[in-house]
């Protein structure tokens, strides 16, 4: 997952759920992808990025990733990703990245064209493969939006099989019941850059003022008139955070009997009591900065003799030297 800080509830809906089941029935490797980061930096402090690494590894714990059950890890700790990126770039066609949809919204959202953003953007979703296939990952927990990424690193990996034989499992999307989360202005994915996210870790009078700025509606003006659930933003959370009163909401909305300022507050008060424990979790952890970070190096080590392997793998099959590995 790319570090841009403290998590929000679109990024625990959307994957951060799936990564925590998985944990019972897979060998979990979870890696904070601060390289990825990178691609849309625009010279930023160093420590910004460190410290968003920090929060969001945070909220992970917090969430249930267990370290003693999956390996947890910051990208740039295994620099073996980014040997095998170079070699994956060799092979893949600049056409497959540029039809990428998540590449061309990405462009839209920097103000920017495809001729002036950096190759690490258009090349994401190869470094992506090589974050996943470097394990021999088979199985990928991503939000609905990362779906074409899951899609070209399959077809990497087809190629990569074919010009020099069975090496990587073909990944697959794993999605959760609430593949794509909508923001709070009921327009786009729910975002950090678009501010109309609700953070995992905020305070409970913050997370109601930010829920009580949410769009509903459009046509619903009164409190007596009757409203659409079905094209309601607030309504479809509802369904995740207060499921004993979603058939009560549905109907007094539609009869015009609850106005929507009341749903919205009826929502952050299950948006609050839903995350209580995560939040009562993240504070303790907050105190233990080093605890933290030994669990990062812990998994960087793991992760570390994997992707040795791998790679070692695939540059003899690839007809190239070896010698330049760790204890080689």
């Amino acid at each position: 997952m790319r570090p841009s800080g403290k998590l929000h509830i679109g990024n625990w809906l959307g994957a951060l759920t799936n990564m925590v089941e998985l944990q019972a029935s897979y060998d979990c490797i979870y890696a904070a992808v601060d390289v990825h980061a990178l691609t849309t930096d625009d010279g930023g402090a160093p420590e910004s990025l460190r410290e968003n690494v920090n929060e969001m590894v945070l909220d992970w714990l917090a969430a249930g990733i267990d370290p003693k059950e999956s390996t947890v890890f910051v990208q740039s700790a295994v620099p073996e990703v980014m040997v095998l990126h170079t070699l994956l770039s060799m092979m893949t066609p600049l056409g497959w990245l540029l039809r990428v949809p998540t590449f061309k919204d990405k462009v839209r959202q920097m103000d920017a064209t495809e001729e002036s953003v950096g190759y690490g953007l258009v090349g994401y979703p190869v470094l992506m493969t090589s974050d996943i296939i470097l394990y021999k990952a088979d199985t990928v927990p991503v939000g609905e939006d990362q779906v074409p990424h899951i899609e070209l690193a399959r077809e990497i990996v087809r190629r990569f099989n074919f010009r020099y034989g069975d090496t990587f499992p073909e990944p697959q999307a794993k999605l959760t019941e609430v593949p794509l989360v909508v923001g709070l202005d009921g327009q786009a994915k729910m975002s950090k850059t678009l501010d109309n996210h609700v953070e995992l870790a905020a305070a409970p009078e913050e997370t109601k003022k930010k829920i009580l700025t949410a769009f509903t509606d459009p046509e619903r003006l009164r409190k007596s008139d009757p409203g659409r659930p079905w094209v309601c933003n607030v309504y479809a959370l509802h369904k995740y955070f207060t499921p004993d009163q979603t058939d009560e909401i549905y109907e007094q909305c539609t009869q015009g009997t609850r106005g929507c300022v009341d749903c919205k507050g009826i929502l952050a008060d299950g948006v609050n009591a839903r995350l209580a424990d995560l939040r009562d979790k993240r504070r303790d952890l907050e105190k233990h900065p080093d605890y933290v970070q030994d669990i990062l190096l812990d998994g960087a080590n793991r992760a570390k003799e994997i992707a040795r392997a791998t790679l070692e793998e695939v540059q003899e099959k690839m007809g190239l030297s070896s010698a330049t590995l760790e204890g080689k």
